[in-house]
């Protein structure tokens, strides 16, 4: 009964331990255990090599309205090609050897659109739309048209346009002109300079009627105010930093390309400061010059009075020269000219005469002649951004020169000759003026020759180095993988379970062991007696060898299935014990 109980319970504690059961089984059966531990690998093996052979998905599009996104993943699904999302599902992820051929194929078919309509919304007209209706579609085209134009710029990712159109009126007070607001959004890291801004509301205030550019304002996504007004009607711009330097290196390589076939390019440089008014002058002036002589001046008025009055009689008669003339012999029509001067000047004389001594005569003369005054009237607008002073320095490097102590090449500086000719050609190319109080400075001086040269990227950081060693680096990390694998698990499992069990035999006695040692070490050192063939005495101490490791094996075997299942193996021995009761 005991042994019955005995057994009864052992059979209840192996069924109570699945997992030594299991371990029971796979012992019975070696080729089960195989063939799962070559699944396991195999399965490893194929994960691995799908991790490795997956694409490498880079982004399509970011930043996509959820529109332009269903179009844009629609076309995807018909064509078959595998996409995910990214960053919060901001940016779709496409293969990255096809993203370029998906970005040509889908603008052909005009996505993504962006989210501004444009004026293709007039193109499906309702009939008999009202005319408010029309006239809101036509402003929502004009806004779409102007965010298009704004965001082909490089740093503006996205713009939103909004038009308050003028309204007309027949009364001059109730009109209201045309405004714009403009709100950008830039790409990460990238600025839009005072230029750039100008060009963007003079493009707006271009398109829209009666719209003038103070009326636009241009805010970014973080709601700094980028437009400004005018400035007080000077008509400034943010490009005199611009304009400054650009001066500046225009002198700037005048200066360098005129002494660089005398120097060298490496052994000259020079920099350039540019005073430049900005200032707008109107200046009008009106001058006269000192009098003429009255031959040489312009008549501009004469006035000329007489007045006669004496006792004589008046002239009468018929009016004519015969009338007048007095009885005599008429002289000849040339001498009669002359005396007839000459009588008329002693007549004038005779009337002076008379006017001046005599009280029964008067006569009055005046003439008043007015000459045109000299003026001259000049209006002299002067031009913006006209140079006002510019100052340069010319550093030059030492020219090498024989050394006739050492013989070998040294930087020597150059001679007071050549560095007034430097100068002066310094003085022609910038265009030096005294006047305006222009200054030069040339300066010989020996360059540094820790100078850094240019950088190179080294081949192993170049970017397609880089991608071909991950995708190496991957396959590789298979590799490993897998060979770890068959070194850590699945050989251990082939040497387990083909060994050969060894024979049953009694239980070794104490020193078994050591009689076993002494046996290996005298059979390697005995020799083959005679008759035996070659290697015949090493026969026997390799099968002790061959058994002992068998017999080592299975007590290693023991002692862990003791330390997994202890209750087991106590009511194993237990049920040897109560086998002879």
């Amino acid at each position: 009964m005991s042994s019955g109980a005995s057994a009864t319970g052992s059979q209840q504690a192996q069924s109570s331990s699945p997992f030594a059961q299991l371990k029971t089984q796979l012992r019975g059966g070696p080729l089960i255990a195989l063939l799962i531990a070559g699944a396991a690998t195999i399965a490893v093996v194929v994960a691995l090599l799908i991790w490795a052979g997956r694409p490498d998905y880079r982004v399509l599009y970011s930043n996509l309205s959820e529109a332009d996104g269903g179009s844009i993943i629609g076309e995807l699904d018909s064509r078959n090609i595998p996409y995910r999302f990214s960053q919060g599902g901001q940016a779709l992820l496409v293969p990255g050897d096809q993203v370029h051929t998906l970005r040509l194929q889908l603008a052909e078919q005009g996505l993504p659109r962006g989210g501004n309509v444009g004026f293709e919304l007039m193109e499906n007209q309702a009939f008999g739309i009202s005319q408010f209706a029309e006239q809101i579609n036509y402003q929502r085209g004009l806004e779409g048209e102007l965010s298009r134009s704004m965001e082909s710029l490089g740093p503006v990712a996205g713009a939103r346009v909004h038009l308050a159109l003028a309204k007309d009126s027949v009364f001059v007070r109730q009109r209201e002109p045309a405004k714009a607001s403009v709100v950008l959004t830039l790409h990460p890291g990238r600025t839009l300079g005072e230029g750039q801004v100008d060009a963007i509301v003079h493009m707006v205030s271009s398109s829209v009627p009666d719209l003038a550019t103070e009326a636009v304002t241009v805010v970014d996504q973080n709601g700094r105010l980028l437009s400004t007004p005018d400035g007080g009607g000077l008509g400034l711009d943010g490009t005199q930093l611009d304009y400054i330097a650009e001066i500046e290196r225009a002198y700037q390589r005048r200066i360098e390309t005129i002494l660089a076939p005398i120097l060298g390019s490496r052994n000259v440089k020079a920099q350039v400061t540019a005073q430049v008014d900005f200032a707008k002058r109107e200046e009008t002036s009106e001058r006269y010059a000192p009098n003429q002589a009255p031959n040489a001046a312009s008549v501009r008025s004469r006035q000329t009075s007489l007045d006669m009055n004496g006792t004589g009689d008046l002239a009468s008669g018929i009016p004519g020269a015969l009338s007048n003339t007095p009885p005599g012999t008429a002289p000849s029509p040339v001498d009669a000219q002359g005396d007839d001067a000459a009588a008329e000047e002693d007549n004038a004389d005779q009337v002076g005469n008379d006017a001046d001594t005599g009280p029964q005569g008067r006569l009055s003369r005046d003439d008043v002649i007015n000459y045109e005054v000299d003026r001259q009237v000049s209006h002299v607008q002067h031009r913006r951004g006209q140079v006002e002073r510019l100052s340069a320095a010319v550093v030059v490097n030492y020219r090498p020169a024989l050394d006739e102590e050492t013989g070998t090449m040294q930087p020597a500086p150059l001679s007071d000759t050549e560095l007034d000719q430097i100068e002066r050609l310094v003085r022609q190319a910038m265009g030096f003026s005294q006047g305006r109080g222009d200054q030069v400075a040339v300066v010989n001086s020996p360059f540094a020759r820790d100078e850094p040269a240019e950088r190179q990227v080294a081949w192993w950081q170049q970017p397609q180095t880089q991608q071909l060693a991950f995708a190496l680096g991957r396959y590789l990390l298979v590799g490993i993988a897998i060979l770890l694998l068959y070194l850590l698990i699945l050989r251990p499992f082939i040497r387990r379970y083909t060994e050969q069990p060894a024979p049953a035999s009694l239980p070794p006695q104490p020193g078994f062991q050591a009689r076993v040692g002494d046996e290996e070490d005298a059979g390697e050192s005995r020799e083959p007696a005679d008759g035996e063939p070659e290697g015949a005495g090493y026969e026997a101490p390799r099968r002790r060898k061959r058994r002992a490791t068998a017999y080592e094996q299975n007590l290693n075997d023991l002692r862990e299935m003791a330390q997994e299942d202890p209750r087991m193996v106590a009511m194993i021995v237990r049920g040897w014990m109560n086998r002879h009761d």
